[in-house]
């Protein structure tokens, strides 16, 4: 699938907003603190992947009714579902000057009813974008970073009305931020979250 950027400035990809609020404090010292193993920049972004999906856990799992959407808030309180936890990721990454993008996926509902928009970002290396999923791992879920192939948390069952949105977002999607903006917990959220972008 060919991604396509929403925005063809590459450096909105790189911007901070209330959102990817890369230049809070506490968003500059997760990097820092990551970076300080990294060799390069491929380093940092698998160690800021790892990070994000294994020391924030995804809310469902964790059954913490928070909901979070500001990456530094993800940081601080360390949970959020997949889109907050795209965030987290995509603020971390650019704090460190690689260009991330936010990308989404339609998927089937837990239980089989009806649809899910899943939120996960792109990074781009060597000329091109590689999406990886941080929302975090569990029994039948085994998400890792990689630029050769991907290994996503779920692949679309294009049989089941599944797809992958092919475009590539510098900001959140509206039509998710907003669902998350509202949401006074997780378990309303769970009843709003939007089937299709």
């Amino acid at each position: 699938m060919e991604l396509i950027q929403n925005n063809p400035d590459l450096s909105a990809y790189l911007a901070a907003d209330e959102v990817i609020d890369h230049h809070h404090p506490l968003v500059r010292e997760t990097a820092a603190r990551l970076a300080k193993g990294a060799a390069d920049s491929y380093a940092y972004a698998r160690a800021a992947y790892e990070f994000v999906r294994d020391a924030i856990p995804h809310s469902a799992d964790s059954g913490d009714p928070r909901v979070t959407w500001r990456a530094s808030a993800v940081l601080e309180q360390r949970t959020g579902i997949c889109h907050a936890k795209a965030h987290a990721l995509t603020a971390l990454l650019r704090a460190e000057d690689i260009p991330t993008g936010l990308c989404y996926q339609r998927l089937a509902g837990d239980g089989g009813g009806g649809h899910v928009v899943h939120g996960l970002v792109a990074v781009r290396f060597n000329g091109a974008w590689h999406r990886q999923d941080p929302r975090g791992n569990k029994a039948g879920v085994d998400a890792q970073f990689s630029l050769d192939g991907e290994r996503l948390a779920w692949i679309p069952d294009v049989k089941s009305n599944e797809m992958d949105y092919p475009v590539l977002y510098a900001e959140p999607h509206p039509v998710v931020l907003d669902v998350l903006k509202a949401a006074p917990d997780r378990p309303f959220l769970w009843k709003t979250l939007p089937t299709a972008l």
